[in-house]
């Protein structure tokens, strides 16, 4: 793969400009479905949650009495111990399967909590599930005041102004431009603070579901510990591979060019017909060619030189020009990555339109490169087959490159396509 010529250049940046115009629009425009929807998932979480307030108080009162009336004995002191923390146990679970209604989950990063799904496990029940559901409780029942807050202001304001229509005066209260004035300002003073108090208790029951049900901080080191202990065996296991791999290069392609070329020269050299040796020598120069040709895609596979000189976007634009299928490119980064983060997101690139062209079948192949927050997002998606086997050396030595830098690496390919292979890469 060699840098692209001018024009291809020139059309490259015709495709990255409007795939850039698409990433900000898409970025820029959120569907008005999704923020109805969010609202109405958290409102059921909170309505839920004032439901499993109450059943918590009573779960309490109930496993005081039972420990209370188990006390006297050391054997009844154990089971009334065990049902209760089973209990607790069970009710925490519960509340983190209604936090899940809430959505807008932040995928973790390195070292942080996990997903709110995968915080009640084994080890993390017990007298954590009931310490959490004793101060749980009071944001349920806080959250249910802040919806039956909101609930009357909507009913005396639907009330009012229905009598209003109908050519009555609720209350006595005449419908004069002062009276609509001062209330349509209360109503939106109102329904501002509902709202906040929603977004306010919803984010402390998450809050306090993540603090105490969430891994401690030791935890955390033991498994940031663990983490990086697997990225460095996955480092030197990539080397490995890819040293490996260079070596396939070289004896399968440019040894055997190279004794070919040493053949052919011997021939001509101990060849007496001119012909015969005009013949030779114009072989072995298409050989010597040759050579130098599978000697410069084995250099650049090992690291490509363009990125220095001409940027992520111009190699991924050669990537795109030179694929056996259509690849449509939306580059939409304003800033040049660093030079480990374009390499990774250089040869996850790479190796996704390669297996998308030779095992996928597909027609079109899409990559989207963008960046979210703290992260450079690569998405390379194709409409093959699927099937692809995440364990193969080329998508398992990717994984490997993308957590050695603390990024993720995810494959969604089943059966039927399509392939979608995504790598998150931190960028400062």
């Amino acid at each position: 793969m060699r840098p692209p010529e001018p024009a291809a250049g020139r059309a490259a940046r015709e495709v990255r400009s409007q795939g850039s115009a698409a990433g900000r629009a898409a970025h820029e425009v959120r569907p008005p479905g999704s923020v109805v929807g969010r609202g109405v998932r958290v409102v059921g979480a909170l309505a839920a949650g004032t439901g499993t307030a109450l059943v918590e108080l009573a779960f309490l009162l109930a496993a005081g009495a039972v420990v209370l009336a188990c006390a006297t004995t050391a054997r009844g002191r154990r089971a009334s111990a065990r049902l209760v923390l089973a209990g607790a146990g069970r009710l925490a679970a519960l509340e983190v399967r209604r936090l899940r209604l809430t959505g807008g989950v932040r995928a973790p990063g390195p070292g942080e909590p996990e997903e709110l799904e995968e915080l009640v496990r084994p080890g993390h029940g017990g007298r954590r599930a009931l310490a959490y559901i004793a101060a749980r409780w009071p944001v349920g029942i806080l959250g249910g005041m802040v919806l039956l807050l909101l609930a009357l202001g909507a009913g005396t304001g639907t009330q009012l102004v229905w009598s209003w229509v109908h050519g009555e005066n609720y209350d006595d209260i005449p419908p004069t431009l002062p009276i609509l004035m001062y209330f349509g300002a209360s109503g939106v003073v109102l329904l501002f603070l509902d709202i906040t108090g929603i977004m306010g208790v919803t984010a402390l029951d998450r809050a306090l579901a993540r603090r105490m049900l969430g891994p401690s901080p030791t935890e955390r080191l033991e498994r940031r510990i663990a983490e990086l202990a697997e990225t460095r065996a996955g480092i030197v296991a990539a080397v490995d591979q890819e040293r490996r791999r260079i070596e396939r290069d070289l004896h399968d392609g440019l040894q055997q060019r190279l004794v070919a070329l040493a053949m052919l020269i011997g021939r001509a050299r101990r060849g007496r017909a001119p012909e015969l040796l005009d013949a030779l020598l114009l072989q072995a120069h298409d050989e010597a060619k040759e050579a130098i040709c599978d000697l410069r895609e084995v250099a650049w596979r090992v690291y490509p030189t363009g990125l220095d000189s001409l940027g992520l976007r111009e190699a991924v634009s050669t990537v795109a020009e030179r694929a056996a299928v259509p690849v449509k490119l939306c580059y939409d980064l304003a800033e040049r990555p660093a030079p480990t983060v374009e390499t990774a997101a250089y040869f996850v690139v790479c190796e996704a339109v390669t297996n998308a062209a030779k095992h996928a079948g597909a027609g079109l192949v899409t990559v989207h490169l963008a960046r979210r927050g703290t992260m450079i997002v690569v998405r390379v998606d194709d409409d093959g087959h699927g099937g692809a086997d995440p364990a193969g050396s080329g998508l398992s030595g990717l994984a490997r490159r993308v957590a050695a830098l603390d990024g993720r690496f995810r494959l969604d390919s089943p059966a039927g396509g399509p392939t979608t292979v995504t790598a998150e890469l931190p960028c400062g």
